[in-house]
């Protein structure tokens, strides 16, 4: 565990939160499950330890910023890929309520490796694409938070993301140096959708050099029923 010393230290100097020893060592467990299974599958560029405890695991709890470590009821992690942000924002609070939505079978499949090897509960994993649970009874506006980190530009997220959430439920999306123009560009998508742009919140990682920004949308009116359009038309015909 010496390595998840930087995680501990930069945590708590970053984020001002303390990291529980069994934090520590799940945060362990999960870099090592993902460099074993990235031998076989390309699941992540980032392939050394030092690296993947900041720019995968700090990068996804900086998310609590916005979101706070305490009552957090439905979180939903829009593409979630190999687990980022939403599984680091579980095991920091166990108590939250997560669903992670992925299309690639075999990052569901690690995803699902690492659920069960940590022992997270209240995890629902769902195999498909964010066009079709946007529309699901279960899941369209039923959640407090959504999140998502390097999936598609502004635009675009934001058509996946806020028919999962309720009227005052809040997005929080993760992007790179061009987060503020995004940020701003999806004004008009926000504006149909429901939402309007609250926050964008610059953040500087240890040993990153490049920009990092949260973008926070707070969805103000129920989102018209004809969106997520369908699979594929969002990304190709962004709103705006």
């Amino acid at each position: 565990m010496s390595a998840y010393v930087g995680l501990r230290n930069a945590a708590r100097k970053l984020l001002r939160i303390d990291l529980s020893p069994d934090q520590l060592l799940a945060f362990d467990r999960y870099s090592a499950e993902l460099l074993a299974w990235n031998e076989r599958f390309n699941l992540t560029a980032i392939t050394d330890p030092m690296n993947i405890e900041i720019k995968h695991f700090l990068d996804s709890l900086t998310c609590i910023q916005v979101m706070g470590v305490l009552n957090l009821e439905r979180v939903v992690d829009v593409g979630t890929g190999a687990g980022f942000p939403g599984l680091p924002l579980k095991i920091l609070n166990p108590q939250m309520k997560l669903t992670l939505i992925e299309s690639i079978g075999k990052k569901v499949d690690f995803c699902r490796h690492v659920i069960e090897t940590l022992g997270l509960n209240a995890v629902e994993l769902i195999h498909d694409r964010v066009e079709n649970i946007g529309h699901a009874a279960d899941h369209r506006q039923k959640y407090d938070w959504a999140v998502a980190r390097a999936v598609a530009s502004m635009p675009v997220l934001v058509e996946f993301m806020l028919p999962l959430l309720r009227v005052g439920g809040r997005a929080v999306i993760q992007k790179g140096e061009t987060g503020p123009a995004e940020a701003h560009a999806a004004e008009e998508a926000l504006r149909i959708l429901g939402g309007k742009l609250e926050q964008i919140i610059p953040l500087e990682l240890p040993r990153v050099v490049e920009s990092r920004y949260l973008i926070v949308v707070v969805k103000s009116a129920a989102t018209p029923p004809k969106y997520p359009r369908r699979v594929g038309i969002p990304t190709k015909r962004p709103l705006g």
